[in-house]
């Protein structure tokens, strides 16, 4: 444990340390970054595969509107613990739009980024002690956040045969094995895998929750970077939990679709029995969302923006379908689907060899050839030391260059 300076009381002397909810391990993903960071300030040329960061950035009409509020001079003030009214409903047309779902403004709360939504949602949704369900391997910080906030992870093991993705069944033998459960987390698409729930299996996911009390907490914020042999098929973006089900709190961002990940907005939509503790608790935690980011925010819903960001996802696609052309030149073992998202999840298979694990294998090639990937480790801590997540987000012409330093480096062993 971390231990600060002591203090004396009375005759004795106590210890100062951290907190234990606050001894979680750090996302690998930031860690990996900041040697990234330190490496290029050195002078390394460095690609950098780790982050889910889009290269394009905001859309142009996001960051026009930014660059007018911040020159007209206008006083940046507290807004509503929940966002400003036009961009709340903004979000809520968006469903309709997407969805075909209504949507009040009021069961709209903008956030500070996804990640705000999330502790907003667990806080309001679980107790102390209450026993939460979600995908291993999974994002990291479900489980970081919820064990700092108290709850019991339970980790469902989902492997290819269940395509990553949580079922009845393993929550069945889940609740079995632990005397119940409060909550699941269930992202579509995933990260890191790029798995997706069809509409049947977010309906039976769904109809378990209901039928056992079980809160869903549906992770939406790759929702429409998706890869559908029909993209015009129904759910081709994703299929929102509030189809199916209004008990589920239904979070998303504009980091990944619109490419904004530096603003630090995202939303939450509000079940009607959590409305009044999330907006609670979003005017104590945070007081609200980031104004300017709030302001231009407005503008992605632009039909130039959503034209923008279907461009990009396009370019997603391609730089995709060059990575699985080249699987088999790595070498790799097998690899999730990637229905959506921009990642590939794959077990190194026999390039494993000579090293202790994929941390180890990442490190290597980090150092020797400058490409930054992210070991499995950080999304399963089970099986997750022979896998590696891999990026595409940066782009067709980093992945191409990472890809080549990559076999290279596998070539001198």
């Amino acid at each position: 444990m971390l231990e600060a300076a002591a203090r004396p009381i009375g005759d004795a002397v106590t210890p100062l340390k951290a907190a234990d909810r606050a001894l979680v391990p750090p996302f690998e993903v930031m860690s990996i970054l900041d040697r990234v960071a330190h490496m290029r300030a050195a002078g390394r040329d460095v690609i950098s595969l780790c982050a889910g960061e889009p290269s394009a950035g905001a859309p142009r009409a996001v960051s026009a509107r930014a660059a007018e509020i911040h020159a007209s001079g206008l006083a940046l003030t507290y807004t509503g613990a929940l966002g400003i009214r036009p961009l709340r409903e903004a979000v809520a047309a968006h469903y309709g739009r997407w969805y075909g779902l209504d949507v009040d403004p009021d069961e709209v709360a903008i956030t500070t980024g996804s990640s705000g939504a999330f502790v907003l949602a667990f806080l309001a949704a679980f107790n102390h002690g209450d026993r939460v369900a979600l995908a291993r391997p999974g994002y990291p910080a479900y489980r970081n956040i919820l064990r700092a906030l108290g709850c019991q992870v339970v980790e469902l093991d989902c492997g290819p045969a269940e395509r990553y993705q949580p079922t009845p069944a393993l929550l069945e033998a889940a609740a079995a094995a632990h005397g119940g459960l409060d909550g699941l987390i269930l992202a579509s698409p995933a990260n890191p895998t790029g798995t997706m729930a069809t509409r049947a299996e977010l309906g039976a996911l769904t109809g378990w929750c209901a039928e056992n009390g079980v809160r869903l907490v549906s992770d939406e914020i790759y929702h429409g970077i998706t890869y559908p042999a029909d993209p015009h098929a129904p759910g081709a973006r994703g299929v929102c939990a509030w189809e199916l089900d209004r008990t589920a709190v239904v979070i998303s961002s504009f980091s990944k679709y619109w490419g904004m990940t530096g603003w630090r907005l995202g939303w939450a939509l509000m079940p009607a029995d959590l409305a009044g503790a999330i907006d609670a608790l979003a005017g104590n935690v945070a007081l609200c969302p980031p104004a300017p980011a709030q302001l231009a925010a407005v503008e992605a819903f632009t039909e130039e923006s959503y034209a923008g960001a279907d461009a990009a996802v396009a370019g997603y696609a391609q730089v995709r379908a060059l990575l699985l052309e080249n699987l088999g030149r790595l070498d790799w073992g097998s690899a999730a689907p990637a229905d959506g998202a921009f990642y590939l999840y794959a077990d190194l298979g026999p390039q494993l060899a000579g090293f202790a694990d994929s941390a180890a294998y990442c490190r290597a090639l980090l150092e020797q050839e400058g490409v930054a990937l992210v070991p499995g480790a950080d999304f399963d801590g089970v099986h997750g030391t022979r896998s590696v997540r891999l990026s595409f987000a940066a782009g067709r012409e980093a992945v191409a260059g990472a890809l080549g330093r990559i076999l290279r480096f596998q070539s001198r062993r």
